[in-house]
């Protein structure tokens, strides 16, 4: 077994703590990578702390992973020792339902394995994430990260990068449509840097006015208060697609009324309780779609990570060591980062 330390928790009301645990032997198509950087997702915290009622402890979140190939199984062939890699949400899948088949592993009929918090397929144990020194997983699964890309920027791409990218590409948002970005937290700034590099004209509907400098220079077009009836009101009936990335709930009608016939509205935010349903005849008078997307299958991850390496695309971050990790926690209870925390896992050392 492979000797790994990381950050976890032992209960929901556990603080993160450091725990040493162990992972599998790398099998013929594994790769073995010593972890540089992870990023923090709100899916962690709500893992931790078993807001969605599936935990099991010990837990090791972190699933935004960068890291150096130290390793790898006599069967990989897309891999070096050296190579700068990326590993996201998930692990594993069964590779043989009609999603895996079509590279839609996240959709995968018999359950996808995440990369924490997950049963592996093989051992039957659980997954342990990116909290930690290193990690081992299937080579379909392991994502090459362009050298160009900064790293630490680079690693929450594979989260909250592939969340955003995945819905503007499955609705095919293109060169001069109309395009809006719902909150400005860790998603959001990634809908607007990708919405902005696909040609599209943003708009970011943000409660928060004091926002609108950063958000114009994240690659927003304009800025909407959408507690402002007017604000909302000029733009009705006038968007190709809007990608809300809010996770807390909230009416969805104010922003359904603002699609124009045929529009889409695709929901990424997981909120911990459901959003008011919306009015039926929002819907069906215009052809409005009300859509919901999870992540993208390796394929598209790793078209997302090219494209984001043609165009020097990264995530805004702040750097922490593990040790501050339940204050990073709190802090992005309150939405006090601009936008996404990374963890430094050479503090694990010190």
């Amino acid at each position: 077994m492979l000797a790994s330390t990381g950050y976890g928790a032992t209960s929901s009301s556990a603080p993160l703590s450091k725990l040493d645990f162990k992972r599998r032997e790398p099998r013929p198509d594994d790769v073995q990578i010593d972890i540089l950087y992870c990023g923090v997702c709100h899916s962690d915290l709500h893992t931790v702390r078993n807001e969605w009622g599936n935990t099991v402890y010990p837990v090791v979140p972190g699933h935004e992973i960068v890291g150096r190939v130290t390793a790898i199984g006599k069967e990989v062939t897309r891999f070096k020792e050296g190579n700068l890699v990326g590993v996201g949400c998930l692990v594993d899948s069964c590779q043989h339902c009609s999603s895996c088949a079509e590279g839609l592993e996240q959709y995968c009929e018999n359950g996808f394995v995440g990369t924490y918090n997950g049963e592996e397929m093989h051992s039957g144990g659980m997954t342990y994430g990116g909290y930690s020194t290193n990690i081992v997983v299937r080579d379909k699964f392991v994502l090459h990260i362009p050298e160009n890309l900064e790293p630490a920027g680079a690693a929450p791409l594979l989260c909250a990068g592939i969340t955003t990218y995945s819905p503007l590409r499955q609705w095919r948002v293109e060169p001069g449509q109309k395009v809006g970005i719902v909150g400005l937290g860790g998603l959001g700034h990634m809908g607007i840097k990708l919405a902005h590099a696909m040609g599209a004209h943003v708009v970011l509907f943000t409660t928060s006015p004091g926002k609108r400098e950063d958000a114009k220079r994240l690659g927003a077009n304009d800025v909407v208060v959408s507690k402002n009836s007017s604000e909302m009101e000029a733009h009705r009936n006038s968007f190709d697609f809007i990608l809300n990335t809010v996770a807390a709930p909230h009416p969805l009608d104010p922003f359904i009324e603002l699609l124009k016939r045929d529009g889409t509205m695709t929901l990424v935010g997981a909120p911990a309780s459901p959003h008011p349903s919306p009015q039926v005849f929002n819907l069906i008078m215009k052809r409005r779609r009300l859509a919901g997307s999870l992540i993208g299958g390796i394929a598209e991850t790793q078209e997302m990570l090219d494209f984001c390496g043609e165009r020097g695309i990264v995530s805004d971050i702040e750097i922490i060591r593990i040790q501050d990790i339940n204050a990073a926690y709190d802090r992005m209870l309150k939405s006090d980062v601009k936008y996404r925390f990374v963890i430094d896992m050479a503090s694990l050392k010190q």
